[in-house]
């Protein structure tokens, strides 16, 4: 049985004007995705600025997140590392703080070969028995989870279930499913190719878009889900140029300004991230207003 379908949100991390984790915005913004349908709440993803959390705030976040959903919907901790005994470390204090699943990137910089890839996910896997999503996305780590080493990995681990694809490379999703014989659960790392992605067997997407639009993001997939490509093709047709923008300037840079021009308030981003640039936040402004965010 899959983690979830649907829409899974990578949530982002709300900060004070002092760079602290602002707790009470989270809150509301759990409640707001669980109102707009969010089927699973991605905590401490890339999108959570999790490189930049200490791993006490990395893990309180969790916590709090787990303690806020109370069972509704799944939450899935972000517990990746370059170091397997980080990873290790933050996938055990994520199961303890309540999390229902790990997502793991793979080890960034190092640049291992598929060998040590999948001693590095084995590692965990072994000594954490929670779910586990693998998170393909070589363009920030630099390396790629070849798809055989994702289905030997699936076939090794019983609890290593699932990969979110963020390749951007629809054949590779293909590939994986047929090795699998549909086995290993696919979610979408790239909102702009959700719908293609369900329909060769995907189960959903872990999403950005969902920051901002989560009732719209979950019927699309649901659609999509159903087998009504008419209606979720149009809906993932409408929506190209607000997902474009929101990578305009690297994740989450676009989808905090983006939440903050809705009047969520989520503050701040963490150095190395940097405020986005005047010209990039007016066509995000366009593109929210176009896609009827903003009036």
């Amino acid at each position: 049985m899959a983690i979830f379908e649907g829409a899974g949100v990578a949530l982002v991390t709300p900060m004070n004007s002092d760079g602290s984790i602002n707790y009470d915005k989270l809150e509301e913004l759990i409640e707001f995705q669980i109102e707009g349908g969010t089927d699973a709440i991605i905590s401490c993803g890339t999108t959570g600025e999790a490189s930049t959390l200490s791993e006490k705030e990395h893990i309180d976040c969790i916590r709090f997140t787990c303690e806020k959903v109370a069972g509704r919907i799944p939450v899935i901790a972000g517990a990746g590392s370059n170091s397997t005994r980080t990873s290790v470390q933050l996938s055990m204090e994520a199961k303890e703080a309540g999390a229902d699943a790990l997502l793991l990137v793979t080890p960034y910089y190092n640049k291992s070969t598929q060998g040590g890839i999948k001693a590095h996910f084995g590692s965990v896997a072994k000594e954490v028995d929670l779910p586990i999503i693998l998170y393909n996305i070589p363009g920030r780590t630099g390396v790629k989870i070849e798809a055989e080493t994702v289905v030997s990995l699936w076939k090794e681990f019983s609890n290593i279930v699932a990969v979110k694809d963020a390749t951007g490379d629809l054949a590779e999703t293909v590939k994986v499913l047929s090795l699998s014989d549909g086995g290993v659960d696919v979610y979408s790392g790239n909102d702009d190719i959700t719908v293609p992605i369900v329909s060769v067997g995907g189960k959903g997407v872990i999403s950005v878009l969902s920051n901002i639009c989560p009732a719209q993001t979950h019927e699309m997939v649901m659609a999509a889900l159903s087998g009504d490509y008419k209606k979720a093709g149009s809906m993932q047709l409408k929506f190209y140029e607000l997902i474009k923008q929101l990578f305009i300037e690297v994740n989450p840079i676009p989808v905090k300004k983006a939440l903050n021009l809705m009047g969520l308030d989520v503050g701040t981003l963490r150095l190395p991230l940097t405020e986005m640039e005047p010209a990039h936040a007016e066509t995000l402004k366009k593109a929210m207003a176009d896609a009827g965010l903003l009036k």
